[in-house]
C-alpha cells in the first residue's frame, strides 16, 4: 500500500464533516488511490483522529459514490473510467451553465457580495497550493453561484456531479502555476453575474467546465495514480 499523503487536521468544525472534507479532497485529487482498500484506523492515524469519525465520514462518502464499504475490511475508493468521467463532464455541461444563466437573471446584492468573498478564497487557496481548501471553496462557490436560479434540486444535482468528478491533474496544475489562472475565472463570473450578463456567464461556465475535462481529468504521471482502462 502506498504511503498516505495526508496531513493531520488542525480545525474542528463537526469532526465528521472535517474528516469527510479531507478524505473527499484526497479521493478527488488522487491521493487516495482508486481500487485501494483503506481501513478506518489507518486513515484515522494519518489524520490524527480516532477511527470513529473516519467511519462516520466514510458513510457520507459512500452515499456520494466515492467509496464502497468492504465488510470487515474497510473502504475501497471506487474506480472511474475515462468514459464515466466524460459522461459526468457532459452532464455538467448540460446543467451547470444553464443553472448559472438563470441565476444571473435573479441575483441579489447580498449574493454578489458573498460570491466575491468566496472567489478570493479560491484564488488564495490556489496561490497557497492548498488542494483541500481549493476544492472545498470551489464547490461552495459554484453552489452559491447557481442558487439564485431558484431550483434547489437542480443545484444539489449539479453539486453532486461536481463532487464525483476526479481531478487527478490538480497537483500538476499547481506545480506549473496554471491553477491561479483558472481560479481567476471565478472573479469574472462574479462580475458577469453582477452585470446580469447571463449569456456571457453561460459561455464562461462552458469554458470553465471544459478546462476541468481537458486538464483535471487526465492522470498526472508524477502522482502515480492508478487508473482503470
Amino acid at each position: 500500500m502506498n504511503a498516505l499523503a495526508l496531513e493531520p487536521l488542525n480545525e474542528r468544525r463537526s469532526l465528521r464533516e472535517t474528516v469527510a472534507e479531507k478524505l473527499r479532497a484526497a479521493i478527488i485529487s488522487g491521493d487516495l488511490v482508486e481500487g485501494e482498500l483503506y481501513s478506518a484506523p489507518v486513515l484515522g492515524e494519518a489524520l490524527g483522529v480516532s477511527a470513529t469519525p473516519v467511519r462516520e465520514a466514510m458513510m457520507d462518502l459512500t452515499r456520494e459514490g466515492l467509496v464502497e464499504t468492504i465488510k470487515n475490511k474497510g473502504f475501497r475508493v471506487t474506480g472511474m473510467t475515462d468514459t464515466e468521467l466524460e459522461n459526468i463532464a457532459a452532464i455538467r455541461l448540460l446543467i451547470e451553465p444553464e443553472a448559472t444563466r438563470l441565476a444571473a437573471e435573479n441575483h441579489t446584492a447580498a449574493n454578489i457580495a458573498k460570491l466575491a468573498q468566496m472567489a478570493e478564497v479560491i484564488i488564495d487557496a490556489a496561490q497557497a497550493d492548498d488542494i483541500d481548501g481549493y476544492l472545498s471553496a470551489d464547490r461552495a462557490f459554484h453552489h452559491e453561484l447557481m442558487t439564485p436560479c431558484g431550483n434547489a434540486e437542480l443545484v444539489d444535482l449539479a453539486t453532486s456531479y461536481r463532487m464525483r468528478t476526479r481531478q487527478y491533474g490538480l497537483k500538476s496544475l499547481m506545480r506549473e502555476r496554471k491553477l491561479t489562472t483558472m481560479a481567476a475565472e471565478h472573479l469574472q463570473m462574479v462580475k458577469l453575474m453582477e452585470q446580469g450578463d447571463s449569456t456571457a456567464l453561460h459561455a464562461l461556465l462552458i469554458k470553465h467546465i471544459s478546462h476541468a475535462r481537458g486538464f483535471w481529468n487526465v492522470g498526472d504521471p508524477n502522482d502515480e495514480v492508478k487508473r482503470k482502462d
